[in-house]
């Protein structure tokens, strides 16, 4: 298997001071030597400069993945676009549906969706190829398709909602998509947010790929908002994984990361924009 270097080009906080911009949402460069994939866009484009101040031109990209259709993963989309010009955008069919935040104290349910139309990012050069099944995009490389939700404990985050023929109901975000890389010291998965829950991913990356041994989670976990048996359980689980890396961030929350870091002390890393891991 080729390595695999990981650069967080967007989170919420910055954690290298070379003059790198910070914004709600995220975005990973992720660098196989032969492929370059930009995976998430963040919610204003300042992934462009960003590249460029750790070295990375964005022309060089060969596809874009976008986890999921909330704003904060695809709102700097079109930027980007602009920069790169035409290039292929694999997602979930839903991509482009209604995603709402729940309004509090009468106030109107909030918009989380694609900032831009479907028609918009095409005509600044996104090629979309439509997946809800597994795909393997590459040898060992696989975009994960629907995530079963399996799991007796891991819930959809409430103050999540979508507007059907003039009702709001649940957000049940199907189109919550991850990726698995297989390497011989075992599998490397990628999160956007882990709508669909991070027990379950894990799971489903483990019949995908037929790979049982997990190395490292990287990404949005959505631990900050879950409830508290949720949390509990979840970190039982990954104690049971013997991670090599544990870099969760952006949805994970501050309170959770501090929590995670003092759970998994060997394994923790902090995935800050600007961060980089390297597997070999």
């Amino acid at each position: 298997m080729s390595k695999l270097k990981v650069t967080i080009l967007i989170e919420n906080t910055v954690g290298v001071p070379l003059n790198l911009l910070a914004e709600w949402g995220l975005s990973m460069l992720l660098d196989f030597g032969d492929e370059r994939i930009l995976f998430d866009a963040g919610e204003q484009g300042n992934l462009v400069s960003n590249a460029q101040v750790l070295g990375y031109d964005l022309r060089s990209i060969d596809r874009v993945i976008l986890s999921h259709g909330h704003y904060d993963h695809t709102g700097g989309l079109f930027k980007f676009l602009q920069y790169r010009g035409r290039v292929p955008v694999y997602a979930h069919p839903d991509l482009f549906k209604g995603h709402y935040g729940r309004g509090v104290k009468g106030q109107a349910d909030r918009y989380l969706g694609v900032p831009h139309c479907q028609k918009q990012l095409e005509s600044v050069g996104a090629e979309f190829h439509w997946h809800s099944e597994p795909l393997e995009l590459s040898p060992g490389f696989w975009l994960s398709g629907e995530i079963p939700r399996e799991t007796s404990f891991e819930q959809l985050d409430d103050g999540l909602v979508e507007h059907q023929e003039g009702m709001i109901v649940q957000d049940s975000i199907r189109d919550d998509l991850s990726l698995f890389y297989v390497t011989d010291q075992g599998l490397i998965i990628l999160l956007g947010c882990a709508h669909s829950g991070l027990v379950n991913i894990v799971e489903h990356a483990k019949r995908v790929t037929g790979q049982q041994k997990v190395r490292a989670i990287i990404g949005g976990t959505h631990l900050g908002p879950a409830a508290p048996h949720q949390v509990h359980q979840t970190i039982d689980y990954l104690r049971e994984l013997d991670l090599e890396c544990l870099a969760p961030n952006h949805c994970t929350g501050m309170g959770m990361l501090t929590q995670l870091a003092s759970e998994f002390p060997k394994a923790f890393t902090w995935a800050m924009t600007g961060s980089r891991l390297e597997f070999i």
